[in-house]
């Protein structure tokens, strides 16, 4: 049974046992996880050995495996550019909004679901977060206003329970006067409302990223961060977390944060000044805005367990540049 299976079971219980009504609650919005997804989404950045990205390749400059099976490109992506569909000589085509590259009339490949990436920014309002409220604020909305106009912002605020303060939208100003009707409150309730925000992110066609904004904490979850952590690993959601408390002030968190990110194919970063803060916002606009992305359908493989993913650039051949990924996923079953 796999991780996601055991969650799904695990939520059916206390549900039934009345322990996790304002879960079910929140849930009334939109359906649970589909049974099984074969694409696999892929987001890798390339750096050289001073960190600076490396912009401009091609699917022919990379090449995929799985478990060491080399696995053919669907679809090939750098940054917030439309996507292309890999044909099997190499040669690349429009990618259109039912993600498939065959025309369709009526619809503009420049304004499909599959352009940009979609950006879900999860702000933490728990009382632990009072000091630094307005700040934090401040810097989310400085970030809003930097994405790329073709990337999509929903953002959701937490403590006990979560809000979505702004649905998916393109509309800057939107989301933005719903991260200013955000209030700060009750205890912390992070894993519960990442979960919670995944779910809603695996609902959406095209590249997604979840970006937490915290102070640390969790003191009123009901899921363990690890569980969460294989949600987003096998959902190929890179998740990239800003903590707003010393690396060395909560160790626990700090692990798990590190742990998370390193999963997924995101970053942490310990930004206790506000000036920080937007720092380290900006590296991760610069990182959505250099990234590549690529899906496969994976060829056979008899592994139903952990199956691990690398990346390697054939045309690198003094192994100068670094990829940074996620190590790999479990199938669904």
């Amino acid at each position: 049974m796999t991780i996601r299976s055991q969650l799904v079971i695990f939520a059916s219980v206390i549900t039934l046992a009345g322990g996790a009504l304002w879960l079910r609650a929140q849930e009334a919005r939109g359906p649970v996880f589909r049974t099984r997804v074969d694409l696999v989404v892929l987001s890798f950045t390339v750096t050289d050995s001073k960190n600076k990205y490396i912009t401009g390749l091609k699917p022919g400059d990379f090449k995929i495996l799985e478990d060491g099976i080399g696995e053919k490109i669907s679809t090939f992506a750098e940054g917030s550019n439309p996507p292309v569909q890999v044909n099997d000589d190499g040669s690349v085509r429009p990618l259109l909004a039912d993600g498939t590259g065959a025309p369709k009339p009526g619809i503009d490949p420049r304004s499909d679901a599959f352009v940009g990436t979609n950006v879900f920014v999860l702000f933490d309002t728990s009382n632990f977060m009072y000091r630094g409220f307005v700040y934090a604020e401040d810097a989310i909305a400085d970030f809003i206003r930097g994405l790329d106009r073709a990337d999509s912002i929903a953002v959701y605020s937490f403590s006990r329970n979560l809000s979505r303060a702004s649905d998916l939208t393109r509309e800057r100003g939107d989301a933005i006067v719903g991260l200013r009707q955000a209030v700060a409150g009750d205890d912390t309730a992070l894993y519960n409302s990442l979960l919670l925000t995944l779910r809603d992110a695996s609902k959406v066609p095209g590249r997604k990223v979840v970006i937490v904004f915290s102070n640390g904490p969790d003191n009123a979850s009901m899921v363990a961060p690890d569980d969460v952590r294989a949600v987003a690993e096998d959902e190929g959601i890179p998740i990239y977390v800003i903590s707003t408390n010393e690396v060395n002030k909560d160790p626990i968190s700090s692990s798990v944060f590190r742990r998370i990110t390193a999963r997924t194919g995101g970053k942490a970063y310990w930004a206790k000044t506000w000036q920080k803060q937007v720092e380290a916002f900006e590296s991760i606009r610069e990182d959505l805005g250099n990234s590549y992305t690529v899906t496969y359908y994976p060829a056979p493989n008899p592994n139903e367990g952990f199956r691990k993913i690398s990346v390697e650039i054939v045309s690198d051949v003094g192994k100068k540049y670094r990829i940074h990924a996620r190590p790999g996923y479990r199938p669904r079953t």
